[in-house]
């Protein structure tokens, strides 16, 4: 008699005996499929895509920074004087500009150019430099330091529009740099403790500080700026452009707009031939040196 071994019967998984019909396969839920490992993979491609975005806007939108180095400030300031000597390296007689001057000024250190646009300084015309804005790579707001203690209220004015104008651009646009340049700092006499370039700068730091402050406070006490009696300042009460972080005074240094540069400079006007080599060479008589320096940076 042969013994057969008992091997017991195995249900078929995929059939349900009770039912008579298949059984519904297993999902595995997302979670088990998932694992650290996959998440840790997952969240460093996700930061390297976004990272790439990042990286493509931003260099999009400096990409769109443009080529133009605008000349703003009242007129008899010197922007003329210093764009002529800028481009033919001596100053040229000058009177004051009724019309917008363009030419391309070379920076030799960085063997590069900008396109340079002096934009007249007269209230009916002064506000022209708006065109060019979208395509300024900087902006210098030139002041005659030798006279800014007479004229204040006027120039900050003047300024005041400009600071509405670059605090008031897109949001998808770089805001061009800005940069105050105390102009004819060689009327002023130097100190035993500071150069005829710092007194320039400290004195028109100062007085636009000021009547910048006055122009923000009667704006906040819902004084019109127009009394402050600046010529050019109908349709000054709607002008913004004064926020600055923190409390107290107005101070360049805090102004929400961004930096703000302060350069001394003059012309120099004794004779071509050494003004040419002085502007060229960058010595220490290059009444420009200090602005040129500061576009061969930015560029």
């Amino acid at each position: 008699m042969t013994t057969d071994s008992f091997v017991p019967h195995q249900p078929n998984p995929e059939y349900d005996a009770t039912q008579g019909v298949p059984a519904t396969p297993e999902i595995l839920s997302p979670a088990s499929v998932m694992t650290s490992q996959n998440l840790i993979i997952a969240s460093l491609s996700f930061a390297v895509l976004l990272f790439a975005l990042f990286f493509v806007f931003t260099r999009k939108r400096f990409a769109s920074r443009g080529n133009y180095l605008l000349l703003l400030g009242p007129s008899d300031a010197g922007k003329t004087a210093i764009l002529s000597t800028l481009v033919y390296k001596y100053t040229l007689p000058t009177h004051t500009s009724m019309q917008t001057n363009l030419a391309e000024v070379t920076l030799p250190n960085a063997q590069k150019t900008i396109r340079t646009i002096d934009v007249p300084g007269h209230p009916r015309i002064r506000d022209q430099f708006k065109d060019y804005l979208p395509e300024a790579k900087a902006v210098a707001f030139v002041v005659d330091a030798s006279t800014v203690s007479r004229n204040g209220a006027a120039v900050a004015e003047h300024l005041h529009h400009v600071l509405h104008a670059l605090t008031s651009l897109p949001p998808s646009q770089i805001p061009p740099a800005l940069v105050i340049v105390a102009h004819k700092s060689d009327l002023l006499k130097s100190s035993a403790t500071a150069s005829a370039q710092q007194l320039a700068i400290n004195r028109v730091r100062t007085i636009l500080e000021r009547e910048l402050e006055k122009r923000r406070t009667s704006q906040a006490g819902g004084v019109g700026v127009e009394s402050l009696g600046a010529e050019g300042d109908e349709g000054s009460s709607e002008l913004r452009g004064l926020d600055i972080s923190g409390t107290g005074e107005f101070k360049f240094e805090k102004w929400d707009g961004g930096e703000v540069v302060f350069l001394g400079t003059h012309s120099v006007s004794n004779g071509s031939e050494k003004a040419a080599q002085s502007i060229e060479e960058k010595s220490s008589d290059s009444g420009l040196s200090p602005l040129l320096e500061w576009l061969e940076e930015l560029a």
